[in-house]
Formats: C-alpha cells, sequence, structure tokens
C-alpha cells in the first residue's frame, strides 16, 4: 500500500468538500487585544494587523498584566517546567495553590488539575464510568467531543436524550433498572449553538432517579455568576453538582483544565484516572498565571457585565442589517451560512479584504448543512471594531449572495 497517497487522497477529500481547515498565523500583541498581528504563506514578515472575532479568551485575560507578571516571576524562580507527572517530582506548590483557588471559586471540597478541559473529560467520565460497577451515563445529544469520547472509553452503557429536553431525559431515566448507578452529563453554555442546559430540570430529574451530574462548564467558567464560577452558580445550583468540569483556557485566558467536587471524588480521579496519572504537570507559571486570572475575575464583576452587553449588542446589530444571526441566550453569536465552501469563502474574504478573522464552522464540529461563522465578542471589542465588522460581514453577504435573516 501507498501510505503517503493514503494520508494525500483523505486530504484532498477534505479539501474537495470544504471542509479542509487552513490555520491563520497569527501575532497576538498584549494590551492591543483584539488587535493581532497576522504572518501568511510560514513567513517570518507581518502582512497586516487584523481584527479577532473569534477568540475564545473570552475576557481577553490573555493580557492581564497580574497574569503576565505572575508568569514571569514564577517562571525566574522555578523555571520553566515541572518536572514530571504529578506522581514522580511534578506537583508543584503553584498547582496546590490553584487547587485551592478553584475549589473555593466552586464552593467545592476540592478541585483537580489536568493539562487540558479535553483530557479532564475523557480521563473524569472514562474513569468514573468505568470503575463504578454497573454505572449507566446518560449524555445530551449536543455534548463536546472530549465527553464523547470520555464515554466511549468508559464501555459503561449508555443514553442519548435530545438536547435540553427535560421530558427526554425523564423518559431515558425511567427506562433505566433503579439499582443501577447512573450519572448525567451535560454541558451549561452550548459553544456552537449558544443555548444553555436548562439545569434546575436536569438536578431535579437527577435527584428524582437517584443520578449523579456532571457539568461542563468550560464556556461558562469566568463568563456568569457573581464570581465567575459559571452557570450553576448564576442558577443557584452549583451545590447540586455532583462533578463540575472547567478550563483555565477561556475566560481565564491561560490553559488547562480541572474538575471540582468532594474531596473522596476528586482523589479518586486522581489515584485511578489514566490521563492525570501518566501526564506531565502544567508549568508552575502557567498555574501562577491562571491563578491570578481566576482570582482577578471572582472580583471584578463589572467585566462579566460588559461581555453580555457586547454579545447583546453584537447579536441586535446583526438582526438590524439583516444578517442571520442565530438565537442564542448566550455570549456565542453564531451567524448561519449553511454551505461548507461558501462558510470558508466568506471567513477568507473577510480576512483578505477587510482585516477581519473568524473561523468558518463545518462538520465534524457542527452538522453539514448547519456550517457558520461564529463570533465572540469580548468586553475589549469597542462600537469603533463592531461598526467595521457589521459593514463588513454586510458586504460579504451581499457579494456571495448569502441567505439574509428572514
Amino acid at each position: 500500500m501507498n501510505y503517503e497517497q493514503f494520508f494525500a487522497d483523505k486530504i484532498a477529500e477534505l479539501k474537495a468538500e470544504g471542509r479542509y481547515r487552513v490555520f491563520a498565523d497569527i501575532e497576538r500583541q498584549a494590551g492591543k487585544f483584539p488587535r493581532a498581528l497576522v504572518h501568511a504563506d510560514g513567513r517570518d514578515d507581518v502582512v497586516k494587523e487584523i481584527a479577532v472575532w473569534c477568540s475564545n479568551d473570552y475576557m481577553g485575560m490573555g493580557q492581564n498584566p497580574a497574569a503576565i507578571e505572575a508568569m514571569r516571576t514564577t517562571a525566574e524562580s522555578y523555571g520553566v517546567g515541572a518536572g514530571g507527572t504529578r506522581n514522580i517530582s511534578g506537583t508543584m506548590h503553584e498547582h496546590i495553590l490553584l487547587e485551592r483557588e478553584l475549589a473555593d471559586l466552586h464552593h467545592t471540597e476540592s478541585s483537580l488539575l489536568f493539562q487540558s478541559g479535553w483530557i479532564a473529560n475523557l480521563t473524569t467520565l472514562s474513569t468514573v464510568g468505568s470503575m463504578l460497577p454497573g454505572c449507566v451515563i446518560v449524555s445530551d445529544s449536543k455534548n463536546h467531543n472530549s465527553m464523547i469520547e470520555g464515554i466511549r472509553h468508559s464501555k459503561a452503557e449508555k443514553h442519548i436524550f435530545r438536547h435540553n429536553d427535560l421530558a427526554d431525559l425523564e423518559n431515558v431515566l425511567k427506562s433505566i433498572d433503579p439499582a443501577l448507578p447512573k450519572l448525567v452529563a451535560f454541558e451549561s453554555v452550548y459553544s456552537m449553538e449558544g443555548d444553555i442546559a436548562p439545569m434546575k430540570g436536569i438536578c431535579d430529574l437527577a435527584d428524582k432517579y437517584g443520578a449523579m451530574t456532571f457539568l461542563d462548564e468550560v464556556h461558562a467558567v469566568g463568563m456568569y455568576g457573581q464570581r465567575g464560577a459559571g452557570v450553576a452558580e448564576r442558577d443557584g445550583v452549583m451545590d447540586r453538582i455532583t462533578i463540575i468540569q472547567g478550563t483555565l483556557a477561556k475566560a481565564f485566558g491561560v490553559i488547562g483544565g480541572y474538575i471540582a467536587g468532594s474531596q473522596a471524588m476528586c482523589d479518586f480521579v486522581r489515584s485511578y484516572g489514566a490521563g492525570f496519572i501518566f501526564s506531565s504537570s502544567m508549568p508552575p507559571a502557567v498555574a501562577a498565571a491562571a491563578r491570578a486570572n481566576v482570582n482577578y475575575l471572582k472580583n471584578h464583576n463589572e467585566l462579566r457585565i460588559r461581555h453580555q452587553e457586547r454579545a447583546a449588542t453584537l447579536k441586535q446589530r446583526f438582526r438590524e442589517a439583516g444578517i442571520p444571526v442565530m438565537d442564542s441566550v448566550s455570549h456565542i453569536v453564531p451567524v448561519m451560512v449553511g454551505d461548507a465552501v461558501l462558510c470558508k469563502q466568506a471567513a477568507d474574504e473577510l480576512m483578505a479584504k477587510h482585516n477581519i478573522y473568524v473561523q468558518p464552522i463545518n462538520y465534524p464540529t457542527v452538522e453539514r448543512g448547519t456550517e457558520r461563522l461564529r463570533f465572540t465578542p469580548t468586553p475589549h471589542h469597542d462600537d469603533q471594531l463592531m461598526d467595521e465588522l457589521v459593514e463588513a460581514v454586510k458586504e460579504v453577504w451581499g457579494r456571495l449572495g448569502l441567505k439574509a435573516a428572514a
């Protein structure tokens, strides 16, 4: 078999479908976010300055001076690496301090750090699902890939309920042997549609049928609740969630993931979870920067208020301009295109002609026929940037003949 030809043919298939992903080579500028510099064709020289409209650095905390200083001073003190896994010389005091900060954020007994939110989901769900005898996992149909992979790797019995559908969730829970342990896995903010789970209703059903709850808050921590603990804090159900999973790579502006919950649960995952045991630990300077940002957002609710205003304003501006913004009750602003080739073309033209960077969202991230552009305004996207964006999108929409809002 010609292996290289196989690889090349599979890439050619993606290109023919319009799903081949091209990464913009950008250079963020601390203090100027969401402005960035862009390089082209692998060259080192800067081509132009752009406005970034698709970053998951939702609060702009990647440029927080307190986090930059924490990272710098900790690197000077510790060096740049942790030296191994947490089990083999890799547990640094900064890890302990960050875990305490996260447990305080969520009002839980404990928390546990991972290298990413993806690994946190995979490890926790696979460990709980595989080791809890007879465990049945009930999963929302739109759960993230990392949750799906964790459930798959657990080899536990699984059931899928229709997205955010409480009646269907109850029907599924009713069908399961009451004697079996159960876990309901769901997200708070679903990042492609921008909708939010009916959290109280899910917790009520979990209590009614004796199920644990696993909540992915990666697109909500830092952005919802009085202290930024997420939608569970905002909705007053944080104490009813068995396992809270979050990330440090989005609103908190750094990298890494975590779970929060009881001391026994976190210790169980720490002691049995392969994704934790066998992965090298987070550099202490990264942990210090994350801790600085978690602490900062706990105490700056005005940023969350500004963030929600910016998202609401952009949705309204798009509607007024006839742009088909999808219904969203969160900070996510998805605009429907519905065609993979046109979606990429629209994104390419916004970058080439208008210096606006937004990534096309295609299959498998979303279903075929629902391709979209996903805008994520931050507190730092001012009215001038928004004016420029709306005019640019209107121009591209008209020239490409894309479908307008109904």
